[in-house]
């Protein structure tokens, strides 16, 4: 039987040690976090998900503890739903992809039998030409992204709220990850151009380093052939993210561009200006991130202290190279960031603030 050179059992020791250390310092934090306070609504709610269990699953989890009566509906089965239910209030989850192409005729006849409807944004701005419509056929509308507040209520539609995101941590948590999700650098989402020319700029400095890119359309870099042994094709359910999240040293995070020729339908071609859902699960995960800025990120993080931010590549390159090289610096911030996620970024914390609305 030949044994391992002594220099691999001491790397494995190394890693296996490293990962028992973050894994304990993410559960201390976590045991020693107030519960949450109670929040009661006295409110029947009818909710409709989208079908991305990240956010459906999470705010799902979270309602049926605060509300009188929760009733999970189907954009199927709608009406049948609201007839028979009769809820005081039906929240519909972003209402694009999987929703009936009747969806406004539906929505027009259960407001018509006196039930308050609402809808929730959550691909906002890169689908303006849809939500333009939809808006106005919701008693109430709440959107993620701060650009589409005013254009809502400039459309006519009634009652607008900026309401961001948050996380489910019962899909995103600090976990073990095995050798097979570990990386010193890891990205997952689609190559839309502006992250394709950034990893492209980046190609030099990630050779020799351990790297993971995951998403779909890639074969778009210059340096495809350069880069493609870090590549892996296609989606990764919310589970199998969660765990590459965890087994990264660092987790970049770059927004989608949002104008309409880029793979969008941001007809209106409406700016970013708010934080992605992703930014609130990857600091979940107790690891440090690495992000471009948005301008309501400092409603929620604190750059330096329990996240990281880049302007450009350049800015992003020197303080990749610097935090993997610190790794006391880098799991600092990193747990702060997980402190400040499930204090006050999960479902459970944000969704009092929208059920005050609904019931106002």
């Amino acid at each position: 039987m030949s044994l391992k050179p002594k220099h691999l059992e001491e790397q494995a020791y190394m890693s296996g040690y490293g990962e028992g250390y973050r894994l304990g310092a993410c559960r201390a934090i976590c045991d020693r976090l107030p519960n949450p306070a109670s929040s009661y609504f006295d409110m029947k709610l009818l909710y409709i998900p989208q079908g991305f269990e990240s956010i459906d699953a999470g705010i799902a989890g979270a309602l049926r503890g605060m509300v009188r009566d929760f009733v999970q509906g189907s954009p199927d089965t709608m009406i049948e739903a609201a007839s028979r239910e009769k809820p005081d209030v039906m929240l519909v989850m972003n209402g694009l992809h999987v929703f009936p192409k009747d969806l406004i005729p539906q929505l027009k006849q259960i407001r018509s039998s006196g039930i308050k409807t609402a809808v929730w944004f959550v691909d906002d701005p890169y689908f303006t030409k849809d939500t333009s419509e939809l808006c106005l056929h919701y008693d109430m509308v709440f959107t993620h992204e701060l650009s589409c507040v005013e254009l809502y209520k400039s459309l006519g539609a009634r009652k607008v709220h900026y309401m961001p995101l948050a996380v489910h941590p019962g899909l995103f948590c600090p976990m073990r990850a095995d050798a097979n999700y570990q990386s010193d650098i890891c990205f997952i989402g689609n190559a839309f151009r502006n992250r394709a020319a950034l990893f492209d700029e980046l190609a030099p400095f990630l050779a020799g380093k351990k790297v993971r890119i995951i998403g779909g359309f890639w074969e778009r870099l210059a340096r495809y052939k350069e880069l493609s042994s870090f590549i892996q094709s296609g989606f990764v359910p919310p589970s199998e993210t969660a765990k590459y999240y965890n087994g990264a040293k660092i987790v970049i995070n770059l927004h989608r561009p949002t104008t309409s020729w880029d793979d969008n339908r941001n007809s209106l071609n409406l700016g970013g200006r708010s934080i992605n859902p992703r930014t609130f699960e990857i600091n979940a995960c107790g690891t440090l991130q690495m992000t471009d800025i948005r301008e309501d990120l400092y409603q929620y993080y604190e750059p330096g202290r329990d996240i990281e931010t880049f302007a450009n590549v350049h800015e992003l390159r020197f303080k990749l190279e610097h935090y993997l090289s610190r790794d006391q610096e880098r799991q600092g911030i990193a747990l702060r960031g997980l402190k400040t996620t499930m204090s006050h970024h999960t479902y459970a914390a944000r969704l009092p603030m929208l059920l005050q609305k609904l019931q106002a």
